[in-house]
């Protein structure tokens, strides 16, 4: 079983990392110039020619990739190998324009099971285990991933895909998962379901695998409360791979990278400048193993640290804090930004339940910002007296927060639909204006 995860490769000398990376982007380099004349024509358009790039320092020479890009080239455009080559697709949802689709050959399938069989493993994961993958299965990389990394390890894989709670549960109960693998904001329905259920008492998970969407550390302690588990981040993008680019160690302090399929970098996300360790900034990766479709300085757009202190699990691949934001998602109201995890953090301190919207508007040209949060059973049973004050010391709590007013609205428990993907957290009614 010591191959499916290579604890020896999680635990290198910087050293030997470093010439893992110069050596494998210098070919991916080459392989990409040779065989993309999308991004050929990106590195002709500034100057740099394969042979520039000679190591990790000289990374910042080529040119970056951006969704726009990937969206520009799609279907095609960026496949780095012959399509008879490529043996499955993976796709984003689209939400915000075309599909961006990536592709992969069994070589790179193979190297996807491996990233995401280490966070298992990082999670406590043996053959032992009954790991339920409620992740989304089909185009989305989540369910794929985490499926294939359960195998490698060796688990029974409870192919459970998203939804139908009542059987999630049933099977959870039946056939005594151990591990469950889901967005955040699913595992804390299927937390509140179980217990509405009277099932708590049946359930032996020990860990849970939670990522694809934002959340917090409060929502996190909320989590393993519920679930009577500890919860492990893990982070991807389909662009890259999928889950399993990076994922949290028991020391839960930030996720360790792989740094032997990927180069990290953290960039100011105004200027593009390259920033040292320790600096918060945009995230950018270079893949260095796949041969489909390896994207070279691919801007992530999530702010977050990276650090090399040394972790207690004894694996040295640099560490990435959990993401502070989107530097394109992130909310500009009166002319301050707002990320969701700020209004997430003060609503849990609060006592109040995850589940909550942002809700944007344009009134007489001026933005106004509404939060509208579920109250739970004991708070709705109040007089409305009681819930204004709520409403109002949960404004005051807002405005320390955040700088600005916000107005809160308090509805009624389970009014605010739940998630059994990724969580919709805000509507943004400007865009309709």
């Amino acid at each position: 079983m010591e191959n499916y995860y290579q604890r020896e490769i999680e635990c290198a000398s910087p050293e030997q990392i470093r010439a893992w990376q110069d050596e494998r982007l210098v070919k991916t380099v080459h392989h990409v110039y040779d065989n993309v004349a999308y991004y050929r024509n990106l590195m002709d358009a500034k100057g740099v020619r394969p042979e520039d790039i000679r190591s990790r320092d000289d990374l910042y020479k080529l040119p970056f990739l951006t969704k726009d890009d990937l969206r520009d080239a799609y279907p095609y455009g960026l496949l780095a190998v012959p399509r008879a080559d490529a043996v499955r697709i993976q796709s984003t949802s689209g939400t915000t324009g075309r599909r961006v689709v990536a592709f992969y050959t069994q070589h790179d399938i193979d190297l996807w099971d491996e990233c995401c069989a280490r966070a298992i493993v990082a999670a406590g994961g043996t053959r032992e285990d009954v790991v339920q993958v409620s992740y989304g299965y089909g185009l989305f990389t989540g369910g794929p991933g985490l499926n294939g990394g359960s195998h490698k390890v060796g688990c029974l894989t409870l192919p459970m895909s998203s939804g139908n709670t009542q059987r999630q549960i049933q099977f959870m109960v039946d056939l005594g998962a151990t591990i469950l693998c889901c967005t955040p904001s699913y595992a804390a329905y299927l937390g509140e379901t179980i217990h509405e259920m009277g099932l708590q008492d049946q359930i032996q998970l020990k860990a849970g695998i939670f990522g694809a969407e934002a959340w917090s550390q409060e929502m996190r302690r909320d989590i393993e409360k519920s679930l009577g588990i500890k919860a492990y981040d893990i982070y991807g993008l389909t662009e890259i791979s999928g889950p399993g680019v990076s994922f949290e160690c028991s020391e839960q302090t930030g996720m360790h990278i792989n740094e032997d399929h990927f180069i990290a970098e953290i960039i100011d996300p105004k200027t593009g400048e390259v920033l040292p360790d320790g600096e918060k900034g945009e995230l950018v990766f270079t893949s260095i193993t796949k041969e489909a479709f390896p994207l070279l300085r691919y801007r992530t757009r999530d702010i977050c640290v990276l650090t090399r202190e040394k972790c207690s699990c004894g694996r040295t691949f640099v560490k990435m804090s959990k993401p502070m934001g989107r530097s394109d998602d992130m909310l500009i109201v009166k002319g301050v930004n707002v990320f969701p995890s700020q209004i997430e953090t003060v609503l849990i301190n609060k006592g109040y339940p995850a589940n909550y919207q942002i809700i944007v508007d344009r009134v007489n040209n001026s933005d106004r910002l509404e939060v509208q949060v579920e109250m739970t059973p004991e708070m709705f049973s109040d007089s409305v007296s009681a819930i204004a004050t709520q409403e109002a010391a949960l404004v005051e709590a807002l405005k320390a927060m955040l700088g600005i007013y916000a107005k809160v609205k308090l509805v009624a428990p389970k009014s605010i639909t739940r998630s059994e993907g990724k969580a919709v957290r805000i509507i943004d009614n400007r865009k309709l204006y």
